[in-house]
């Protein structure tokens, strides 16, 4: 189950998993932040024996989390998990370069682009491929709905067909090949088979 489903899910026992996005410890409690692909949930952890599991864990950790679903307004996403039992997928073992927690990333270009496997998963980035996506989708939708074909041109060549442009030239199984530059000729034999391309 991914956090953004937990909503309709609330007073039953649910199993999520997930980066060990932060935690706070109290002296008697401690609170989890569980990231997914679809959000955050925070677990709420009572037992003593958990709570000092949970101290040795590092930020990014994979883990599993059992618990029940309670409504609570305050707790992102509006539901929280009570009685968790958890389970270590894999462990972090370094704290990660890039404080996810951030708004924005203090960290350099460089180092973002160094362990961009983590930069990712910063909300921020993550926001961007999701805006992006979406305008695909609505735009793709449009054309749908007025009749365009979607069509998917060659992407390697075997000749260099644009005149006068720098082609990037590459060995396609021990043949000369290159990569298309536009798919403009072949948009323009599709116009007259499809009219909307």
């Amino acid at each position: 189950m991914h956090v953004r489903e937990l909503v309709e899910h609330v007073g039953e026992r649910v199993r999520v998993a997930g980066w060990l996005h932060h935690q706070r410890q109290l002296s008697k409690l401690a609170f989890l932040l569980l990231r997914d692909r679809s959000g955050i949930v925070q677990a709420v952890v009572e037992w003593p024996e958990t709570i000092a599991e949970l101290a040795e864990l590092q930020s990014e950790t994979v883990l599993e989390v059992e618990g029940v679903a309670v409504a609570a307004p305050r707790a992102p996403g509006g539901v929280e998990l009570h009685e968790p039992e958890l389970r270590v997928l894999a462990p972090a073992v370094a704290p990660p370069p890039i404080d996810l927690r951030l708004p924005r990333p203090k960290e350099q270009l460089p180092t973002r682009l160094d362990h961009a496997a983590v930069a990712l998963r910063h909300p921020r980035s993550r926001a961007t491929f999701e805006l992006a996506a979406a305008s695909l989708a609505g735009f793709r939708a449009t054309l749908d709905r007025l009749g365009f074909v979607e069509i998917q041109t060659p992407k390697i060549v075997g000749s260099a067909t644009e005149s006068g442009a720098n082609v990037f030239r590459l060995d396609y199984f021990g043949r000369p090949a290159f990569l298309a530059q536009s798919p403009q000729f072949y948009k323009q034999t599709m116009v007259g088979v499809f009219e909307r391309v």
